[in-house]
């Protein structure tokens, strides 16, 4: 079963939510076929193709996790980097799909990268979505 969160609605009211998840991906078809995989998963999905304000739409979409898939890992990295220059989404767990694991690996531990978990090429959804239910579930046990 997901962690359901909170989120708050215009006029101030909180409710109950499944977890909302930001995919980027620069493949639309990839995007499609994962947002669905995600969504049967239980998932609530924001997709968006290859953008650089990924903390801005992180905040805008209020996203409890992101999964970055782009065909070329240099593309994810400045992504994840970006995303954790912002203080506020420094913890924000991350799912990053590559086609090449050991690089991308590489370059996660010089970073000393926490709360991203990385899924190899080819993946499944089911595998995207066993990572989202890891990464959300210790994010929400470690939260006071």
């Amino acid at each position: 079963m997901l962690e359901r969160g909170a989120r708050s609605t215009p006029n101030g009211e909180r409710r109950t939510t499944v977890p909302r998840v930001l995919l980027i991906d620069d493949t639309p078809e990839i995007a499609e076929l994962l947002t669905y995989a995600l969504r049967d998963r239980g998932y609530d999905v924001v997709s968006s193709g290859f953008d650089t304000a990924i903390g801005e739409l992180a905040r805008e979409h209020e996203a409890d996790a992101i999964v970055l898939d782009c065909s070329v890992y240099e593309m994810s990295e400045s992504l994840f980097d970006s995303l954790r220059s912002d203080p506020e989404r420094q913890a924000l767990p991350v799912v990053i799909v590559s086609d090449t694991p050991e690089k991308a690996d590489a370059s996660l531990q010089a970073r000393n990268a926490e709360h991203v978990l990385l899924i190899p090429k080819p993946f499944t959804g089911a595998q995207v979505a066993r990572a989202l239910d890891e990464l959300l579930s210790s994010s929400s046990s470690a939260s006071p």
